[in-house]
């Protein structure tokens, strides 16, 4: 499977429909089984792999313990978000948790007689816009909610407050998916399935994607054709807000015309980025 420019492979959906989801995710599933079926001798390809395998086996436990009406995601269209979303997509068609719904008999008795499974029609996420977004940012979000059917909470409220009132308004929800990394503020001590700390609404924060390398996020997306936020392609490695993200100063490209006039400086895309410990370099935080 060769690597594509942003969006080559994006999905084509058709509105609202009961099934669009569903056809959603079994493409999605079938795409990721092809990658995984296809041999490659590419040394980070084989490693997204085996980080595949082990995310899917984190999703479907989670799919094992909660109903989709009982999950959500946390999403800002971020690169590591969108790797999970795609993930939780490929996973939901062979999900075992998928409920059979109940019906009656003309006689109004329970049946006896299994129904098929109840697919979810969307997924619920939650969306902790920054105080100074990237309009990029909040375009792709928007863009990505009609295309992978999210139920989208948005609030401008930071983390904890958010959480608080997103919970409050969806009691079912008792976990949500996270896209934290181990080289991320804070990810450096969790598991696949961490509660909440202390004094912080109580929800289980489940984390598939945790021991993913940055060469790894990229090698999935590119591999897959997932269409991603195209501040990447500006040199934009980790994002934020506008007040504290920049281009990543290792992605600058060098002044090959020093007699010309000053002009803005050219960053190569976020994909060309090797090192984890380079990738929040444009941030101030």
């Amino acid at each position: 499977m060769s690597r594509s420019e942003n969006g080559s492979a994006r999905p084509h959906t058709n509105g609202a429909g009961p099934k669009d989801l569903e056809t959603l995710c079994r493409n999605f599933k079938s795409k990721v089984d092809t990658f995984l079926d296809t041999p490659t001798e590419d040394e980070v390809l084989n490693s997204v792999k085996n980080q595949i395998i082990v995310a899917r086996g984190v999703i479907d436990e989670a799919l094992r313990r909660y109903r989709p009406e009982e999950l959500s995601l946390s999403y800002n269209g971020g690169k590591d978000c969108l790797v999970l979303l795609i993930l939780i997509l490929a996973s939901l068609p062979s999900s075992v948790d998928l409920q059979p719904s109940s019906s009656l008999t003309p006689h109004g008795q329970p049946s006896t007689t299994p129904t098929p499974p109840l697919f979810p029609h969307r997924l619920q996420a939650l969306y902790i816009r920054p105080p100074l977004p990237f309009a990029e940012v909040d375009e792709f979000v928007a863009e990505t909610t009609t295309t992978y059917h999210l139920d989208l909470t948005t609030s401008g409220e930071p983390m904890k407050p958010a959480l608080t009132a997103y919970l409050r308004d969806r009691p079912d929800v008792k976990a949500v998916f996270v896209g934290t990394r181990r080289t991320d503020p804070h990810g450096a001590d969790l598991t696949f399935f961490d509660k909440t700390d202390a004094g912080w609404p109580s929800i289980m924060r489940i984390h598939p994607v945790i021991d993913w390398h940055y060469r790894e996020v990229w090698g999935f997306i590119r591999a897959l054709g997932i269409r991603y936020c195209p501040l990447y392609d500006m040199g934009y490695t980790s994002l934020g807000g506008t007040d504290d993200t920049h281009p990543n100063p290792v992605l600058k490209e060098q002044e090959k015309d020093f007699s010309s006039k000053a002009h803005e400086p050219h960053f190569r895309p976020a994909y060309e980025l090797k090192e984890d410990r380079e990738e929040r370099l444009g941030r101030d935080r």
